[in-house]
């Protein structure tokens, strides 16, 4: 009797097991059924509707892939094209974070019932329009193309969160995708959207991170003056400057780059509270836009020792930014602490829904990245540097803060930084540009940052 209760109870066991098992796999299975259709893997299921799939156009309505008689088209500009193909896609699902990758079941009219097994007529194909501006991407790749650069560019609405430029190279026309070699350094690092998915040593840029640390720990730290002969020991390594800049205040040491004032200023803040301050400005943390993950930028010094230190806050050492996020920094800086988190994709419309489908957390503040005080502190400090250090030439009828960075990545080799915003109220634009092997920010990095808030601002106000 007892040897039958239980195999009675085994079998319920096993019978309600399976049951909750099966459950559980149905849950799954309506939850995630768009999402595993359009994994690489199965890009057999929609690879032969995108023929047919809806209209991506650019904020303005501009056509940036369309399907005509059975075959996707991309805009008629070659220049678009190119500036345009780590967002929009090509045909095959190489670039995983593009729109024709990522919202590919929209496009083509994916079933969860049928899968692709609609007739044409039947399926829901969505038209998505973004957010950014195609002849402000053309603007930053033209400038990007003619001086054979590779790296990242991103514009966006500080207030807004709509991207309006985004770029990154190298590229290639999505009409004729190239046969790419094993070992071809042309097309190194192709498929990644680098504005996305890339992280680099932000060189001085990070000097803004170590700035703030002080401005909130170190009373009257600003005021404070530390003299620069060029260079100096530090931990027992030679620390250099770019120049001797004798004794310099914040103002003019950010103005003039100046590691040594920096990198005395990590050492005196400590590992600790630099760890504290870089996590509040998004370091070692993960953002995403939309469906896509962002590079985590990263920064490091539970093992530096003090010359290590030193170097982590004028951005060296083991300091890594992703150019998304940077921007993002610059945003929070011009909106008085918090950053706004950008969007890419405006609408997603068809037959059966209109609206804003999967777009993304579009205008809403991020966690606040550091207190208003001294937002307006860095602020002032950025806009000096162009209107007192550069000249307001630099970025034409423009009105910019901005920090440039130049970073070592071994060698000899250096990438060119420049980050920043717009401070007129009708153009609010924060920006970020990388030049990879650009060497000086100014002279790589900003060119392509001037073209491309020159044709952002544009875009803004027609």
């Amino acid at each position: 009797m007892k040897r039958v209760l239980t195999r009675s109870l085994l079998t319920w066991f096993l019978a309600a097991a399976f049951f909750v098992g099966l459950g559980y796999f149905v849950v799954r299975l309506v939850t995630n059924a768009e999402d595993w259709a359009q994994l690489p893997m199965n890009g057999h299921l929609s690879a032969s509707g995108l023929g047919t799939a809806g209209t991506i156009y650019d904020r303005k309505g501009v056509v940036l892939a369309e399907s005509v008689d059975g075959e996707r088209v991309y805009n008629s500009d070659p220049r678009i094209r190119a500036a345009v193909l780590h967002t929009v896609g090509d045909d095959s699902t190489s670039i995983a974070t593009s729109v024709q990758s990522v919202y590919r079941n929209d496009l083509v009219g994916y079933s969860f019932l049928l899968g692709m097994g609609l007739p044409e007529s039947f399926r829901s194909t969505s038209d998505i329009t973004l957010t950014i501006d195609a002849e402000a991407c053309a603007a930053a790749y033209d400038v990007m193309a003619a001086n054979n650069y590779k790296g990242a560019v991103v514009v966006y609405n500080y207030k807004t969160g709509e991207i309006i430029c985004k770029v990154s190279t190298p590229t290639y026309d999505p009409n004729s995708p190239p046969k790419i070699e094993e070992g071809d350094d042309t097309y190194e690092g192709v498929y990644l959207d680098k504005v996305l998915s890339a992280a680099y040593p932000p060189g001085s840029t990070f000097k803004l991170i170590t700035a703030a640390a002080a401005i909130e720990t170190i009373p009257d730290s600003p005021a404070r003056y530390l003299y620069c002969e060029g260079g100096t020991i530090i931990g027992g390594e030679y620390v250099t400057c770019v120049e001797p800049h004798g004794e310099i205040d914040m103002r003019e040491a950010m103005a003039d780059s100046c590691n040594i004032y920096f990198a005395e200023l990590a050492v005196e803040l400590g590992s600790d509270t630099m760890t504290k301050y870089a996590n509040a400005f998004g370091f070692n943390k993960s953002f995403s836009m939309g469906h896509n993950d962002l590079k985590k930028s990263s920064y490091d010094v539970s093992k530096a020792d003090t010359a290590a230190l030193a170097w982590s806050g004028v951005g060296q050492y083991t300091d890594l930014a992703n150019p998304m996020h940077m921007a993002m920094i610059c945003s929070a800086i011009a909106n008085g602490g918090s950053p706004t988190n950008p969007y890419l994709i405006k609408d997603v419309s068809s037959f059966f829904k209109i609206g804003d489908i999967k777009a993304g957390i579009s205008g809403e503040n991020g966690d606040k990245m550091m207190k208003s005080a001294t937002a307006n502190k860095l602020a002032d400090m950025m806009r000096y540097t162009v209107s007192d250090h550069y000249g307001d030439s630099m970025f034409g009828n423009l009105h910019v803060a901005t920090k440039t960075g130049t970073a070592e990545v071994g060698d000899g080799k250096e990438d060119g930084w420049i980050v920043g915003f717009v401070t007129d109220e009708d153009v609010p634009l924060a920006f970020a540009v990388c030049i990879e092997n650009g060497g000086f920010g100014i002279s790589s990095a900003a060119p392509v940052a001037k073209a491309a808030l020159e044709a952002s601002a544009q875009a803004l106000n027609n």
